[in-house]
């Protein structure tokens, strides 16, 4: 199969990943720190390791990461246990269906107001989008760092300072960032960085986590079992604790401590100009062949995520897609839920065929998805 997905979730998975998830299955299916013998005991200090590598990664304290089991869930922690009733919210004109269903159901609960700020090419004009509509009582800003959908990135350090200046909570959903555009928590003023353990971190399904800064408090969603303060009725008000409520996927969790060292064995720079030449072959070739509409500009590394998203001749793009895996070739096609960004790109009515490459795709796949697009 040649496989053009990675965008949803990232395949195959690298050796040492299914390695670390049969060890944990053998080695560490405990109760991480629930017991005081041995194999509780080194089953915690494997997953603080796996804290320890998210916080290297993104500039967090280890011990304000907490494991979730995907960037939805954490998305949802970060948006919810930040605002109040009262609230006005602003997030982005391509935000994924995690963000914009939170903030419209707590819109319909009648907890908070949003606005939507426009993407534009020119980074001065986004900046400018999101400062013309904060209000006295906008209190949280929500961005996605490189859009699923068409790979177009935001200036996320940018709008991290404007979120500073005017003390607004900024979370970033970096789905689609994490793993091959570098992202310091500190210096680009992230307050709460939500990311998928399964995407370009190479970790397994159901895994992802929540980064938090030191000072910021969040409200909990889900509340129960931590092995702390049992005694309290209330949830612990420390990290990771706090939003950590019952048992812990530890094989997800150790196979993405493995997936990081794997993105840090090759490193991220280099995996992300090896995706980005698959994409400048597969653009390159979808730009010559006269049946294909593209929507953005060729990937470029310094405003780009290696993402392609296109449409072939007047077919919808399942129906595009259901003819190339005939072929057996696997692309996502449809809306991938974020209609926000198809809204503003014109393409609601037939949504887009995705192309999103990994370390692991070679040039002559590529080659061979382009001759095989011009049969169909």
């Amino acid at each position: 199969m040649i496989y053009l997905d990675n965008g949803a979730t990232s395949y195959p998975k690298p050796a040492a990943v299914i390695n670390a998830s049969l060890n944990a299955c053998k080695k560490f299916s405990f109760n991480s720190g629930r017991g005081g013998y041995s194999a509780s005991v080194k089953t915690a200090e494997k997953i603080y390791s796996v804290r320890e590598k998210v916080g290297s990664m993104f500039n967090y304290e280890p011990q304000n990461i907490a494991f979730t089991m995907n960037c939805t869930q954490a998305l949802n922690m970060a948006i919810k246990g930040s605002v109040k009733r009262g609230d006005h919210v602003i997030i982005s004109s391509l935000e994924h269906n995690a963000v914009w269903r939170v903030v419209n159901h707590l819109r319909n609960d009648g907890i908070i107001d949003y606005d939507i700020a426009d993407f534009c090419f020119d980074n001065d004009e986004t900046v400018s989008n999101f400062e013309r509509l904060i209000r006295q009582n906008t209190s949280v800003i929500v961005c996605t760092a490189a859009s699923n959908v068409f790979g177009v990135r935001f200036p996320i350090d940018r709008i991290g300072r404007l979120a500073r200046k005017h003390r607004i909570r900024f979370i970033v959903d970096a789905a689609q960032a994490a793993g091959i555009i570098s992202i310091d928590g500190v210096k680009d003023g992230i307050d709460i960085l939500c990311a998928p353990g399964h995407k370009c971190l190479y970790g397994n399904m159901g895994t992802g986590f929540i980064a938090v800064q030191e000072k910021i408090f969040l409200e909990t969603i889900i509340d129960g079992g931590t092995g702390s303060e049992s005694t309290n009725p209330n949830q612990p008000d420390f990290l990771p604790d706090r939003l950590e409520a019952g048992t812990l996927n530890n094989c997800g969790i150790l196979s993405l401590g493995a997936g990081i060292d794997f993105v840090n064995s090759i490193g991220m720079d280099k995996i992300f100009n090896h995706e980005l030449r698959m994409t400048d072959i597969l653009y390159n070739g979808l730009s010559r062949n006269e049946n294909v509409f593209l929507y953005c500009p060729k990937p470029v590394k310094s405003v780009s995520a290696p993402i392609i998203s296109f449409n072939y001749k007047d077919y919808s793009s399942e129906k595009t897609a259901l003819l190339l895996a005939k072929y057996n070739i696997a692309v996502r096609a449809g809306l991938h839920c974020s209609p926000l960004a198809h809204k503003f790109f014109n393409t609601l009515d037939r949504g887009t065929v995705r192309l999103c490459p990994s370390v692991f795709t070679s040039a002559r796949e590529c080659e061979i998805f382009l001759n095989t697009l011009k049969k169909i």
